[in-house]
């Protein structure tokens, strides 16, 4: 596949976005103590590794043309396969976090993922996931042609207990499926949706797991 073409496809970068990141990476620094060491996995623009508070923050991708977006940040950033081993030593990392990823690899590629995240991951370290829900995305899942499994909040906390994680928070409806929607992308809206018991539009879930 030629992940530029679909990196320009899928991934044009929006500023916008920064405004409803802001309010995500609040919500979720509840769960990250800002003298941790944070890693983000298939990092993007960098809209949550750039905005969450952390002692260390590191950042992999496989987009080298990233580079430059991270030039004037505090985030180290690799430019590499998931699928290679992290260029990090075992157990120094207290966070590992990644949105919208999993889907794009297959069963054995997974295995593979945990493993990487695991060697890397502190005793208890936390693995917080950003997951379009299948149950409620089912409609439009697909339309991704690079995706290749497909999780809910059920199959997605059942693979994290098999590979050795303790479920410590799971929002079946946490977002909507994609920052690419109509929707006005305002900070003070996403800061209320967030803390909303009612989610009309949600189909991405969060899952926050740790390290058995």
């Amino acid at each position: 596949m030629n992940t530029d073409k679909y990196f320009e496809t899928r991934f044009v970068e929006d500023k916008s976005r920064t405004k409803v990141w802001k309010a995500i990476n609040e919500y979720l620094q509840k769960y990250i103590a800002e003298d941790s060491c944070v890693l983000d996995l298939g990092c993007g623009y960098g809209d949550f590794i750039k905005g969450i508070k952390a002692n260390s923050k590191f950042a992999i991708d496989l987009n080298q043309n990233l580079f430059s977006n991270f030039s004037d940040s505090n985030v180290k950033f690799t430019a590499q396969s998931i699928l290679e081993q992290f260029p990090y030593s075992e157990h120094s990392v207290d966070v590992v976090f990644a949105s919208n990823l999993f889907e794009h690899f297959n069963d054995e590629e997974l295995e593979v993922i945990l493993s990487n995240i695991k060697r890397v991951l502190k005793p208890t370290g936390k693995l917080i996931l950003l997951q379009p829900n299948i149950f409620y995305a089912y409609k439009e899942y697909w339309d991704d042609y690079t995706h290749k499994k497909a999780f809910s909040h059920v199959s997605l906390s059942d693979f994290l207990s098999s590979q050795d994680f303790n479920i410590l928070d799971i929002f079946k409806k946490f977002i909507p499926f994609s920052l690419k929607s109509r929707l006005p992308k305002s900070y003070i809206l996403t800061k209320l949706y967030l803390n909303s018991p009612f989610k009309p539009f949600a189909k991405q879930m969060l899952v926050v797991a740790e390290k058995k």
